[in-house]
């Protein structure tokens, strides 16, 4: 009976080998999934996505100490992923793209520890064992772990940039709660640097926990830790902007492209960058027609040209913009993926791995947001993303990140109705130590 009992109660440590256990199992699954995309690539082709090539460019430039820029563009884009791959061009000028592959990979690996971490801070143990499994197994984590793409870093950066605001909205002192909030901001401000469309989270997240939950006066001195932090990592990448455009850029001079990509008369909700030709003829002849200098610089005044051009258009088309936000609402949400040409088996896995965790993950929301902030707060990013490619373009591409955190409170729910079905099995130690101040009314 001793024996029994001790396998339906499992220790930390077992918890932790088992948990290890799924760290690998997931790496070696990326692993594999790598070597396949590998094997699919065309001849003398090294990346699918047109994305990846700036980054092998930036990061060259940065392996050789040159300027950070593509071609005459000097903030297409942040640094933050293109330093990750920098080393690999210490030693070749085109690294095997399986060595590259490998920054994602562990990347990803580091996410399912992550969303275990989170899961056993919020829930229990048995949580963190099931949001490990999920984000080990989800086809779309195990993708953007694949690709040579900003996601792959940036999903676990997103985790621990919630997961440590987490910690300060529980902790018992404010002493806690800004030194955790100091490294929150500082991750936050590297998630920025690698993935720029997080900028704007906390603009869209904080209003829901001042307005809804208590404690307020405690929430924005986390909050304001944090961003002060932020802009401390931001300001080098700050300052470096001015230097070269001669105006304040918080992030990069894409935003006037991307936006004429998703609002404008040839946007479909799927990304075409090839109107930016037109636009560079353009300004090279209102160039070449000034009489004087013109504000700004080149690479500048483009941006603001197309910028401009996006939301005249849309002032105008109302109608066609709210159609077009319809469209990348569905492109954002669906289970069956963006490409007509992904065979039907693709479809299903990818369905397959998507609708568990988004229908338990929104009804865990559903049930412990009335719980405290810190769980709303884990939901947020799924529906940030959501509206941000309302307005730009908009694929299944971009909910793969906020799925790892979705899937944490589909743990949680999942561990509950565990904890029913086998009350001996699933029990376990309670969590100590740890008080959510948002519980506290």
């Amino acid at each position: 009976m001793s024996s029994v009992k001790q396998v339906a109660n499992p220790k930390p440590r077992e918890f932790f080998w088992l948990l290890a256990l799924i760290v690998v199992v997931g790496l070696l699954v990326r692993i594999g999934a790598a070597v396949w995309w590998e094997s699919r690539m065309p001849a003398g082709e090294r990346f699918l996505f047109g994305d990846s090539l700036g980054y092998e460019i930036h990061a060259r430039h940065i392996a050789k100490g040159e300027d950070f820029a593509y071609g005459s563009a000097y903030v297409t884009r942040t640094p933050g992923y293109c330093v990750m791959l920098a080393p690999f061009y210490w030693f070749a000028d085109e690294p095997p793209t399986m060595a590259l592959r490998m920054v994602g990979i562990v990347c990803g690996a580091a996410a399912i520890a992550l969303a275990a971490w989170i899961a056993r801070m919020l829930f229990d143990p048995v949580a963190a064992v099931i949001a490990a499994a999920l984000v080990a197994l989800y086809p779309g984590a195990i993708a953007m772990s694949v690709f040579i793409l900003s996601e792959a870093p940036f999903a676990p950066l997103m985790l621990l940039n919630l997961g440590w605001i987490i910690v300060a909205l529980r902790g018992e002192t404010m002493t806690k709660r800004l030194n955790f909030a100091a490294l929150a901001g500082v991750v936050f401000g590297i998630a920025i640097l690698t993935r720029p469309s997080w900028l704007m989270f906390p603009f869209f997240a904080v209003p829901f926990g001042i307005v809804f939950y208590p404690q307020r006066k405690q929430q924005l001195a986390i909050y304001a830790m944090a961003a002060l932090t932020a802009a401390m990592v931001m300001t080098p990448w700050w300052v470096r902007n001015y230097q070269v455009i001669g105006q304040f850029v918080p992030t990069t001079l894409q935003v006037g492209a991307s936006l004429y990509d998703g609002i404008s008369p040839i946007a479909t909700g799927a990304s075409d960058m090839r109107f930016v030709n037109d636009f560079e003829q353009q300004l090279q002849a209102i160039e070449a027609e000034a009489t004087q200098p013109l504000p700004g610089t080149h690479e500048s005044r483009r941006d603001a040209m197309m910028k401009q051009a996006a939301i005249e258009w849309a002032f105008d088309n109302p109608v066609q913009v709210m159609r077009l936000a319809a469209v990348k609402f569905w492109r954002y949400w669906t289970p069956l993926g963006n490409n007509e040409e992904m065979s039907g088996k693709m479809a299903f896995v990818l369905a397959a791995g998507y609708l568990p965790i988004v229908v338990t993950g929104l009804w865990g929301t559903t049930l412990y947001a009335r719980r405290s902030w810190t769980y709303l707060l884990l939901a947020l990013p799924i529906f940030y993303f959501c509206c941000l490619h309302m307005v730009f373009v908009s694929s299944i591409r971009y909910r793969q990140p906020p799925m790892l955190a979705l899937a944490v409170l589909s743990a949680g729910l999942l561990a509950s109705w565990l904890h029913k079905a086998w009350p001996n099995a699933a029990e376990v130690p309670a969590t100590k130590g740890e008080s959510d101040f948002t519980e506290k009314s």
